[in-house]
């Protein structure tokens, strides 16, 4: 009886697995593709559900990108991510859909969207194609033959002018009058459907490996009423509540043949010097709805209709990167709190499949601007941005060349030149270094350690000390004037071999720790002996005006010692060549000199015709102004002008990480003449706050510090008479008291009487 049962358990299982296993997977598409730019596909399989599952994830991969239903239900608004973690493989999302099975008939239904078409920011397979793998217990589906797909002639291009090279979206016509009417339907016939096409196996070229995505679906904010309406002419100006990412949907009553032009302020007006994407509509007769599954962006849509069309309706669908906005700012300055919100809108519209340098002329991971970006979201965003950093750097290496060399913008397929600048910007100290310090993710070390170690070792010692300028594809220091190249590049080095010394350490490379610690020590020497004249770090060689961004870079570096501040300063007092991008690590680098006054003067200088732009911007912008005032033909929602942001919360309101992951940092405020300022924002360890409100005879400061972390935290006035802590006083006539946890952090910082605190709340009162 016993052996009975076995085989009866072995053979149920049998089936189950038979089952399972019958759902191979396959690529597929329609038969006779012809592969051309802007091809969509509409895919559609019944099958059979005999117990609902509790779970089943659906592997789905796409190229381009994919909108999935599920028994007439929208599961998924544009998923798919484009091509890919390096030249060769692709990413592959994961969609649980078993809250959308039921017993019995189901169908799935999508719609592809195939680019078809290189850009710097997607690499084109040469096919479209669908992979859809799912497995659950008794069951399955897998994309293969028996699948239906048809190619949807109402979607197309919009005529000339044709978005410019940089992107590989195009611009969506839509033909109402050829629709494919209740497709995504279970009840819609497609027995006139042909049958896909197999195109080859999971892991197969031009695919290759399926990688899982790495950040979240996109958060779906749902159709919304715009803010305004008005009318000028034939255009119907919608107004958004701030420059987003979003879809726009239309009503309209008109008869057929009618052409709706789907356009944004940003196309129109604020086009960076380049052709963007915009949409358009074919009416057919009678009431309709429309939806333009690509997304555009601005701060206003443009509806240009015939005046026979009668507009019933129109909304827009904002979609953007899964994060909340999660970290708060407030101070007394109103520049710093304007700046701040901007910098935040700014961040978040470039935060999509990567981060971008701007939504509307490129849409690439240019990996300098990648560097600020990531730095501001640590602070302005939920940890689940820190998903988006990580991407970035695995996508930055997974791209090496075979000769060692880095370039970006990546993924891309028209574009393969490297700035060596900004590559060293991103593997260094204000890149992957920072990324570790702000979450733990000691993995990323590990992995990427051994190809950053290959790229420094293409940079030729020039024999004195340091390195001999890489040119790469182009030799970029900045936007602005007055690049003094050769240190551009050897400050850059330096912070990069600094962090690797610094990663050695951390993964136990014993003998590469010292090899970088000894060419730290020299490098430094080196620039300081061969370079510095007294007043400035110039290259002898170069003839332009004193540049200022390599002083700021001499001083975050480090390399710059505090008795050369003085001179230092006085350079920033009378040099302006940065650009938005760099000028943030003037004001970081002012700031760490201790002229915090000087510092916001100087960016209140540079950033208040920016910030206080006519028009109503709520984004930031590339260059000082736009259009011709600007850098690059000029957008006006360029992220890596949001230093700022960055420079508050960690210098102003004095909180960085110390241990990676905040186990352990300080909070040292650096008020200068900012009377009030306070920070909240969640790490991997908890939410850390941190105010302080400065009178003429007290300085107050509240800290909460999350459980399992400690802190270092600094009273800006080392002649303080008095201070206490929760009402008992820790420090007087210049000296510690003894006081049960609170310990002293002596030598930490000189321009701070500091404390290490364990977790908790506290309240600092400072007798001046």
């Amino acid at each position: 009886m016993r052996n009975l049962k076995r085989i009866l358990l072995l053979f149920v299982l049998q089936i189950c697995l038979t089952a399972v296993s019958s759902a191979q997977a396959v690529w597929i598409s329609g038969t006779g593709v012809r592969n051309h730019p802007n091809t969509w596909l509409s895919f559609r399989k019944s099958f059979s559900v005999e117990r609902t599952p509790e779970k089943a994830v659906a592997r789905i991969a796409a190229d381009s990108k994919y909108w999935l239903w599920i028994n007439g239900h929208l599961c998924v608004f544009e998923g798919g991510l484009k091509r890919g973690p390096n030249p060769s493989d692709s990413y592959v999302d994961e969609v649980d859909i078993a809250p959308f099975l039921k017993k019995g008939t189901n169908t799935v239904a999508v719609l592809l969207w195939y680019f078809g078409k290189e850009g710097f920011s997607h690499k084109d397979s040469g096919k479209a194609g669908l992979f859809f793998d799912c497995r659950w217990s008794g069951g399955g589906l897998g994309s293969d033959k028996s699948w239906k797909c048809a190619e949807n002639g109402a979607f197309g291009s919009c005529p000339d002018p044709q978005p410019n090279f940089r992107l590989s979206e195009s611009s969506i016509s839509y033909d109402a009058r050829k629709a494919m009417d209740g497709w995504t339907d279970p009840e819609y016939d497609d027995s006139r459907m042909p049958q896909a096409e197999e195109l080859g196996n999971e892991g197969d070229a031009p695919w290759g490996r399926l990688i899982p995505r790495p950040i979240p679906l996109w958060k779906n904010y749902g159709l919304k009423k715009f803010a305004d309406y008005r009318t000028s002419g034939d255009t119907l100006i919608c107004r958004l509540p701030y420059n987003a990412q979003f879809t726009p949907y239309i009503k309209v009553r008109s008869a057929a043949g009618r052409t709706i032009q789907l356009q944004t302020d940003n196309y129109v007006l604020y086009n960076g010097g380049d052709t963007g994407l915009r949409a358009e509509y074919v009416t057919r007769d009678g009431v309709q709805e429309y939806e333009s599954p690509g997304w555009l962006n601005g701060h206003c849509f443009y509806l240009i209709a015939p005046k026979e069309v009668e507009v019933l309706d129109v909304r827009f669908r904002e979609t953007g990167y899964d994060a909340e906005f999660a970290g708060k700012f407030d101070s007394s300055d109103p520049f710093l709190n304007d700046i701040w919100t901007k910098a935040v809108r700014t961040l978040y519209i470039t935060m999509r499949d990567t981060y971008m340098d701007c939504p509307d002329r490129e849409r690439a991971q240019w990996t300098g601007d990648a560097v600020n970006e990531a730095h501001e979201a640590y602070y302005a965003l939920s940890p689940e941005s820190h998903a988006l950093t990580r991407k970035w750097l695995y996508e930055l290496i997974g791209w090496q060349r075979a000769d060692g060399s880095i370039f970006a913008p990546v993924p891309a397929g028209n574009w393969d030149k490297e700035l060596p600048a900004q590559s060293l910007a991103s593997i260094g100290r204000t890149g992957l270094w920072t990324y570790y310090l702000y979450t733990g993710d000691k993995r990323i070390l590990e992995d990427l350690y051994p190809a950053i170690r290959r790229y420094l070792a293409l940079y030729e010692p020039d024999g004195s000390g340091n390195v001999k300028l890489r040119h790469g594809g182009w030799s970029w220091g900045d936007w602005g004037d007055n690049w003094d190249m050769l240190l551009i590049c050897n400050f850059w080095y330096y912070m990069a071999i600094d962090a690797m010394h610094d990663m050695a350490v951390e993964l136990g490379k014993e003998e590469d720790a010292r090899m970088y610690e000894r060419q730290c020590a020299e490098f430094k020497q080196a620039l300081n002996d061969r370079f510095w004249n007294g007043s400035a770090y110039r290259d002898p060689a170069y003839a332009g005006r004193t540049d200022d961004r390599v002083q700021a870079l001499a001083v975050i570096s480090g390399v710059a010692s505090p008795d050369k501040y003085p001179a230092l300063m006085e350079q920033f007092r009378n040099e302006w060549h940065a650009s938005p991008y760099m000028e943030k690590y003037i004001y970081e680098a002012m700031m760490i000199m201790g002229y915090e006054k000087e510092a916001l003067e100087r960016n209140k200088k540079r950033f208040s015709k920016m910030v206080y732009y006519p028009g109503n911007f709520t984004t930031l912008f590339e260059g000082w102004g736009i259009g011709n005032e600007g850098f690059g033909g000029g957008t006006v929602n360029h992220a890596w002008s949001g230093g700022t942001l960055t420079v508050a919360a960690q210098y102003l309101c004095g909180v960085a990480p110390v241990a990676p992951g905040f186990r352990l940092f300080s909070v040292l405020p650096q008020p200068g003449e900012v009377a009030r300022a306070s920070l909240s924002f969640p790490t991997v360890s908890g939410t850390i706050e941190a105010a302080y409100e400065n009178k003429p005879a007290l300085f107050s400061q509240k800290v909460t510090i999350p459980e399992g972390t400690s802190a270092v935290v600094g009273v800006p006035y080392p002649q303080a008479k008095e201070i206490a802590i929760n009402g008992k006083t820790v420090w007087k006539n210049g000296r510690y008291l003894a006081s049960g946890t609170v310990k002293p952090a002596e030598n930490y910082k000189s321009s701070h009487i500091c404390f290490e605190l364990p977790a908790g709340r506290y309240v600092l009162k400072t007798v001046k």
